[in-house]
């Protein structure tokens, strides 16, 4: 059966160097761990700190970021040994592809799509909030119904499609700019958390911090479940590995640093909004900004909402260029129609793929609520973290050979740990998240046998193994072009005749 079929790992390296459709090795260790920081570090820490603390863990939100951290901390060290073992586009959904077959990696691929599609739409309804409390602040007023959601009483959230839209464009522009410009987002933003940290300690209150459990050892239980959306991100560094330039040294790098840098920021800001203002005062959208308007610092304030403009940014701008890396993954091995994997031939970058993910966002951010597109990322991450961890433990047994240039210890019980980990934050969410998920899950099942069993490359290749030591041939649509067909690929998929 072609959908159980799995991809072999040294095809898969060898269909990348000769493919026609890849691009530029640009990226360094400091370029994958500002991309991991700007991914990580923005709707967890300026809003969900606040949330978690006051209706779920109390102080001991603290607790819940280092059990979060930690399962999050697992999975990193699991994606760094797989990203340096297949460095090729896909994150989770190439390494199911090479170890569990094509339709769990599809199912993968798909979950992925779930959690950076609903996480961007989340980011950018919290981005459009921020900014137009900024505005007010300055004594500009936007219209509600234009910032606003249809199911939350407005017309359209016109801000959060902008930003969308205008992350998409920039991520269009090339990934060279486009790490460029994450640069500058996340230096922003790590200084306005440096700012609350230095501005919040001189006025601690460790009276604030008692009852340090409100609601008991179940609460850290639910709180990290909750958090854990805060550490959504790491991951989207592995799915840049084809343009790394050195992807077995700089991927771990990029992948752990990125990780510890975040959470050590929320401990820390997490230690100090609590200690701050009481935590039943928390329960707002902006719970860092809040702390320092209530201790009398309204210019700390407004700087602390510019970073976190940026650091919402910086979220969108990485999840954006990750989802497209994974459709564009996908779109390589059959499973998406070609367009997702068109190259544009000056700009180095999938076109269409990023104008289509780009469009699906902003319309998910204009017209629905947050709390709609919220909830689901979370189990979709979770989802993908544990198929990493089973495809190591699946490729440590079948493939000793591989080189792993980085190896994580205490194989089979680490990864077999980080799938406790992973399962057990997941039975933590609610039951309405799996019901949704399941939904999802249907969908895409649906769409697989609609389309990308069809027209995967693996079901159209031949059936007979190739003998020993040769790469099973690709098939003609996917041949490298001759000279001859050069300007047929130098044009989009709407301008090819054929």
């Amino acid at each position: 059966m072609t959908n159980w079929r799995i991809k072999p790992i040294d095809q898969l390296l060898a269909a990348k160097d000769r493919h026609s459709h890849r691009m530029p090795r640009t990226l360094d260790a400091l370029d994958l761990t500002n991309l991991g920081v700007g991914a990580i570090i923005g709707t967890g820490i300026f809003v969900l700190t606040g949330v978690a603390a006051a209706n779920y863990a109390g102080p001991a939100v603290v607790l819940s970021f280092v059990l979060a951290g930690i399962a999050s901390g697992m999975a990193a060290f699991i994606y760094a040994e797989m990203a340096t073992a297949v460095p090729v586009a896909g994150s989770a959904y190439t390494y199911t592809y090479v170890s569990m077959g094509e339709m769990l990696a599809w199912l993968v691929g798909w979950n992925l799509a779930l959690e950076y599609l609903v996480a961007s739409g989340a980011v950018a309804i919290g981005w459009s909030s921020y900014f137009v409390d900024l505005l007010q602040s300055a004594g500009i007023s936007l219209p509600t119904a234009l910032t606003t959601s249809p199911l939350s009483g407005g017309i359209v959230n016109l801000p959060a499609a902008f930003i969308v839209l205008a992350i998409t464009a920039l991520i269009i522009i090339g990934t060279q700019h486009s790490s460029t410009a994450n640069k500058y987002i996340v230096a922003a933003k790590l200084a306005a958390i440096i700012l609350f940290i230095a501005a919040g300690v001189r006025h601690i209150d460790p009276a604030n911090w008692q009852p340090f459990l409100p609601f008991g050892v179940p609460g850290i239980m639910h709180g990290a479940a909750i958090v854990f959306f805060a550490y959504i991100g790491f991951d989207a560094v592995s799915t840049a590995a084809e343009e790394v330039k050195n992807p077995r040294r700089d991927l771990p790098i990029g992948i752990i640093a990125s990780l510890l840098v975040a959470t050590v920021l929320y401990l820390l800001v997490s230690l100090v909004l609590t200690a701050v203002v009481p935590y039943t005062e928390l329960d707002t959208a902006s719970p860092v900004a809040t702390a320092m308007l209530r201790l009398g610092l309204p210019w700390v304030a407004a700087l602390i909402s510019v970073g976190a403009l940026a650091g919402l940014t910086s979220v969108l701008l990485v999840t954006l260029y990750g989802q497209s890396r994974i459709f564009f993954a996908m779109a390589r091995d059959g499973l998406l129609p070609p367009i997702f994997e068109w190259v544009h031939p000056r700009l180095q970058t999938p076109l269409w793929d990023s104008i289509i993910i780009g469009i699906l966002v902003a319309a998910a951010g204009a017209l629905l609520p947050i709390g709609v597109v919220a909830e689901m990322a979370n189990i979709g991450t979770l989802s993908a973290f544990t198929a990493v961890s089973v495809s190591l433990l699946i490729l440590r047994k079948k493939r000793p050979d591989l080189p792993r240039p980085f190896r994580i210890p205490w194989v089979p019980w680490f990864p077999i740990l980080s799938i406790g980990a992973s399962v057990y934050l997941a039975a933590n969410l609610p039951t309405v998240t799996w019901i949704r998920f399941a939904a999802w899950i249907i969908l895409g099942l649906v769409l697989y046998f609609l389309y990308g069993r069809k027209h995967s490359l693996l079901a159209v290749s031949r059936e007979k193994t190739a003998p020993r030591g040769e790469v099973l041939p690709t098939p003609a649509h996917k041949k490298t072009p001759g000279p001859d067909e050069k300007e047929r690929f130098s044009k989009s998929p709407a301008q090819r005749s054929d």
